[in-house]
């Protein structure tokens, strides 16, 4: 039996229409529910109805009833309607029938009335709960399918794949101009990075609080974390460096962070983003201690390695002498390499090695009579450099060239 008041179902202000304001997430691919009033209505409608059972009966709400409660709390969230409008909708067609529930109207005794009223709010506790819950399980839904929907854009667009048409329609949706210049930023941690981990989230959550959130497109890409900043943003960058070299305590810590250079154009952000894996990948081989690199720093090293034949042809003959040394190539790479990198002052040198400068002019010398090139000589100097650059990045003499 339903009841109602001789006016009809309560109407409360801010439910017959949604509010000016921008509601929850619509969920993505949902089938079409009732629109706002028939919701309001049916919420109405379905808390008199229960309400008025349990001020009768005394009873619990059922397993089923408060699941249609649910149900309408999600079909509220899917219609715009905040839970506080809900919330409120219900409480107040509580509170215009409280006087007409049957059991409250029929009560003789005050402990009857205090036992009813008890019921009635107890019942009314639960169905509020399963309103929420409805509402919350709708919004975490919407919510899931915008951050899948937004990490695929993003994907597609490290990938440079995809209809451009579509592409420029999804990211108009993102706040994203693919025309404009674009920078990539990738990090790779001490661990693989794993999507949805609290340090990536505190990463976002940290730069989304310091940015506008459509300028931040951040996603984890084969391990590594991927973030795009557009023109006018370069602080995000910085921003995002900041973070990962320097997370939270018990987060994955970047060891380099590479940035390519700036690209606009549909085609900008793979580019940049190619920039930055190939940054890391010289990095990596070629040992730099560096935490912090830019593209434009390694530039020389696709230049060398275009003609990797050429290369190879270099340091098989200006280092492959070397091989005939006691210990092998390796002490003497070495040695160039510090020497290079202390400005070729021997003590210096001698220091970094830590060895004697008797040792190192012993090595030198060495260097000299094994290959002919000479490191106090300019020319040679480069040439030797050359060759051990291009044998680090080969990994010479471990990998046979």
């Amino acid at each position: 039996m339903t009841v109602t008041n001789e006016h009809g179902p309560p109407e409360l202000p801010g439910l017959s229409e949604p509010s000016g304001a921008p509601g929850p997430p619509t969920v993505p691919g949902s089938t079409a529910a009732p629109g706002p009033v028939d919701v309001a209505a049916e919420l109405t409608l379905r808390c008199l109805d229960l309400l008025a059972d349990v001020s009768r009966t005394g009873r619990l709400l059922r397993r089923a009833e408060l699941e249609s409660l649910r149900s309408l709390g999600e079909r509220g969230a899917e219609a715009g309607h905040g839970l506080r409008d809900l919330v409120t909708h219900c409480l107040g067609a509580t509170r215009q029938a409280w006087q007409t529930l049957p059991g409250l109207a029929s009560a003789v005794t005050a402990a009857e009335l205090r036992r009813t009223g008890d019921a009635v709010l107890a019942a009314t506790e639960a169905a509020l709960g399963a309103l929420g819950e409805g509402h919350e399980r709708a919004q975490r839904l919407a919510m899931r399918l915008e951050e899948s929907n937004r990490r695929e854009f993003i994907d597609d667009l490290l990938r440079g794949r995809g209809d451009l048409g579509v592409l420029a329609e999804r990211a108009e949706r993102f706040g994203v101009r693919l025309a404009a210049g674009y920078t990539v930023a990738v990090a790779v941690g001490s661990h693989p990075y794993v999507d949805g981990r609290t340090g990536i989230c505190r990463i976002l959550r940290d730069l989304c609080g310091r940015f506008d959130e459509r300028t931040v497109l951040i996603v984890v890409r084969e391990g590594r974390l991927v973030c795009i900043a557009p023109d006018g943003e370069q602080e995000v960058l910085k921003a995002f460096i900041d973070l990962t070299l320097r997370p939270a305590p018990g987060h994955t810590t970047a060891v380099r962070v590479a940035t390519g250079r700036r690209h606009s154009g549909t085609g900008g952000v793979v580019r940049s983003y190619e920039e930055a894996l190939s940054t890391l990948e010289y990095a990596e081989r070629l040992g730099l201690p560096a935490k912090r690199l830019r593209a434009e720093e390694l530039l020389v090293f696709p230049v060398l390695m275009r003609d990797r034949a050429a290369m190879a042809d270099l340091v098989r003959n200006v280092l492959g002498p070397l091989t005939a040394a006691r210990g092998g190539a390796r002490p003497l790479l070495e040695t160039i390499t510090v020497q290079a990198e202390a400005g070729y002052v021997n003590a210096e040198t001698a220091r970094r090695l830590g060895v004697s400068v008797r040792t190192l002019g012993y090595r030198l010398e060495r260097i000299r009579t094994l290959t002919g090139y000479d490191p106090s000589d300019a020319l040679h100097r480069y040439t030797l450099e050359t060759a051990v650059m291009g044998a680090r990045l080969l990994e010479w003499p471990a990998r046979p060239l």
